[in-house]
């Protein structure tokens, strides 16, 4: 096993390293660099110069529009773009709903919707967890009876991530009740815009309305927006979370917010606390060994070999990381990480006053919006007896 990169892989990464600085609008990195909020012409801005270039679809084979890189050029890509303080793309569209449309959808299907992902013009949501139907995926009820040549779609879905911005929504619906759970799903596509589709934003502590609910009073969805076979959804839909569950591992951000926390650890003076460093140290390894887990996947990709399945395993690991960089920075800021007062922060006040930098101001929502990442995607809990049954055998 090499994990030594090539000269002609860090070629591309001084390629994609220029371009970036190149085209990062600089207020958009700052916000990044120190987690200020992202607007949605933030995000889509990014990606619609992403989508310019080529690169938003960073991981599709070059037969569907992407770059054809390899799987050491798309993690040298995202490390590019972390570093640099570029948004993380919003995933449901290019990283999660294509790849499904390209394994499982007609080329009518591939032809209608992966351009508009692709050039970051059209955004996707994603129509997976219910009341009660999360990590227990399987027991989804919102209902699509097929009338005709159309589905009508009744039912709801939570925690839907920035779904008010969404246009396109990719859904696991109920189609049939017969036999076990699972082999009554189907994945349908539903505009966003539709009659009957209501999004009500939930608004978390921070005042940010990151989630939604989405609510479905007969819907009309045309059948040709139908993904595959019928009642085969549960396939299509495993093959998505396989993509998310990888993705949510995100070991570039956290190296990014690895540094974020040097600083801010010596701006408060706990560097000098030799038990505080010893934490940040503990924090580092694991970092570096969730980075050579990672390039140990993509080593085997390059050697032809059959990669390890752990997409689980990357998003327990990676998920705890950053739970623990939150509460670090938290640690480090003491009362200074509470304040949260959007006017006051974008008119610069929180960093005028003692021990109070700009950098600290949404410490205290960030630790607690994280504390999502060891439930959403499947919760760690669940994920272990995953990784028990296919790693461990």
């Amino acid at each position: 096993m090499d994990l030594a990169f090539t000269p002609e892989e860090q070629a591309f990464r001084d390629e994609v390293r220029a371009w970036v600085h190149a085209n990062l609008p600089p207020e958009i990195s700052h916000k990044v660099h120190n987690a200020l909020r992202l607007t949605r012409d933030d995000l889509q801005g990014w990606a619609k110069i992403l989508g310019k270039k080529g690169w938003l679809a960073f991981g599709w084979p070059k037969e569907f529009g992407g770059p054809g890189w390899t799987a050491v050029q798309k993690h040298l890509f995202e490390e590019e773009c972390a570093l640099a303080g570029a948004p993380r793309i919003i995933p449901f569209g290019p990283v999660m709903v294509a790849p499904v449309i390209m394994a499982f959808g007609n080329a009518e299907q591939q032809k209608r919707f992966l351009p508009g992902i692709a050039s970051g013009e059209v955004w996707w949501s994603q129509g997976y967890s219910e009341p009660g139907s999360g990590s227990d995926l399987a027991s989804v009820k919102t209902r699509a009876e097929r009338v005709g040549d159309k589905y009508i779609v009744n039912g709801q879905k939570t925690w839907t991530t920035l779904g008010q911005h969404g246009d396109w929504m990719f859904n696991l619906v109920r189609t049939s009740n017969e036999g076990k759970p699972q082999t009554g799903i189907s994945f349908l596509l539903l505009d966003m815009k539709s009659p009957g589709v209501t999004v009500r934003p939930i608004k978390l502590l921070d005042g940010e309305c990151e989630v939604n609910e989405v609510f479905f009073d007969n819907v009309e969805v045309p059948a040709e927006n139908l993904i595959g076979e019928e009642n085969k959804g549960w396939t299509y839909a495993k093959h998505l979370l396989s993509h998310e569950r990888t993705n949510i591992a995100d070991v570039n951000r956290s190296k990014r917010e690895l540094e974020r926390l040097k600083r801010i650890a010596k701006t408060e003076g706990m560097w000098d606390d030799q038990r505080f460093r010893d934490q940040i140290a503990l924090l580092e390894v694991d970092i570096v060994a969730l980075e050579m887990l990672v390039l140990r996947v993509l080593s085997a990709e390059k050697s032809g070999k059959n990669s390890l399945d752990i997409a689980g395993l990357l998003k327990i690991k990676g998920s705890e990381i950053q739970q623990r960089y939150a509460e670090l920075m938290m640690l480090a800021a003491g009362p200074f990480a509470m304040p949260f007062i959007e006017e006051a922060m974008e008119a610069g006040w929180q960093g005028n006053f003692p021990g109070g930098v700009t950098a600290n101001a949404p410490l205290a929502s960030t630790y607690f919006n994280l504390r999502k990442t060891t439930i959403y995607g499947g919760s760690n809990e669940v994920q272990r007896n995953i990784v028990a049954q296919t790693v461990l055998g």
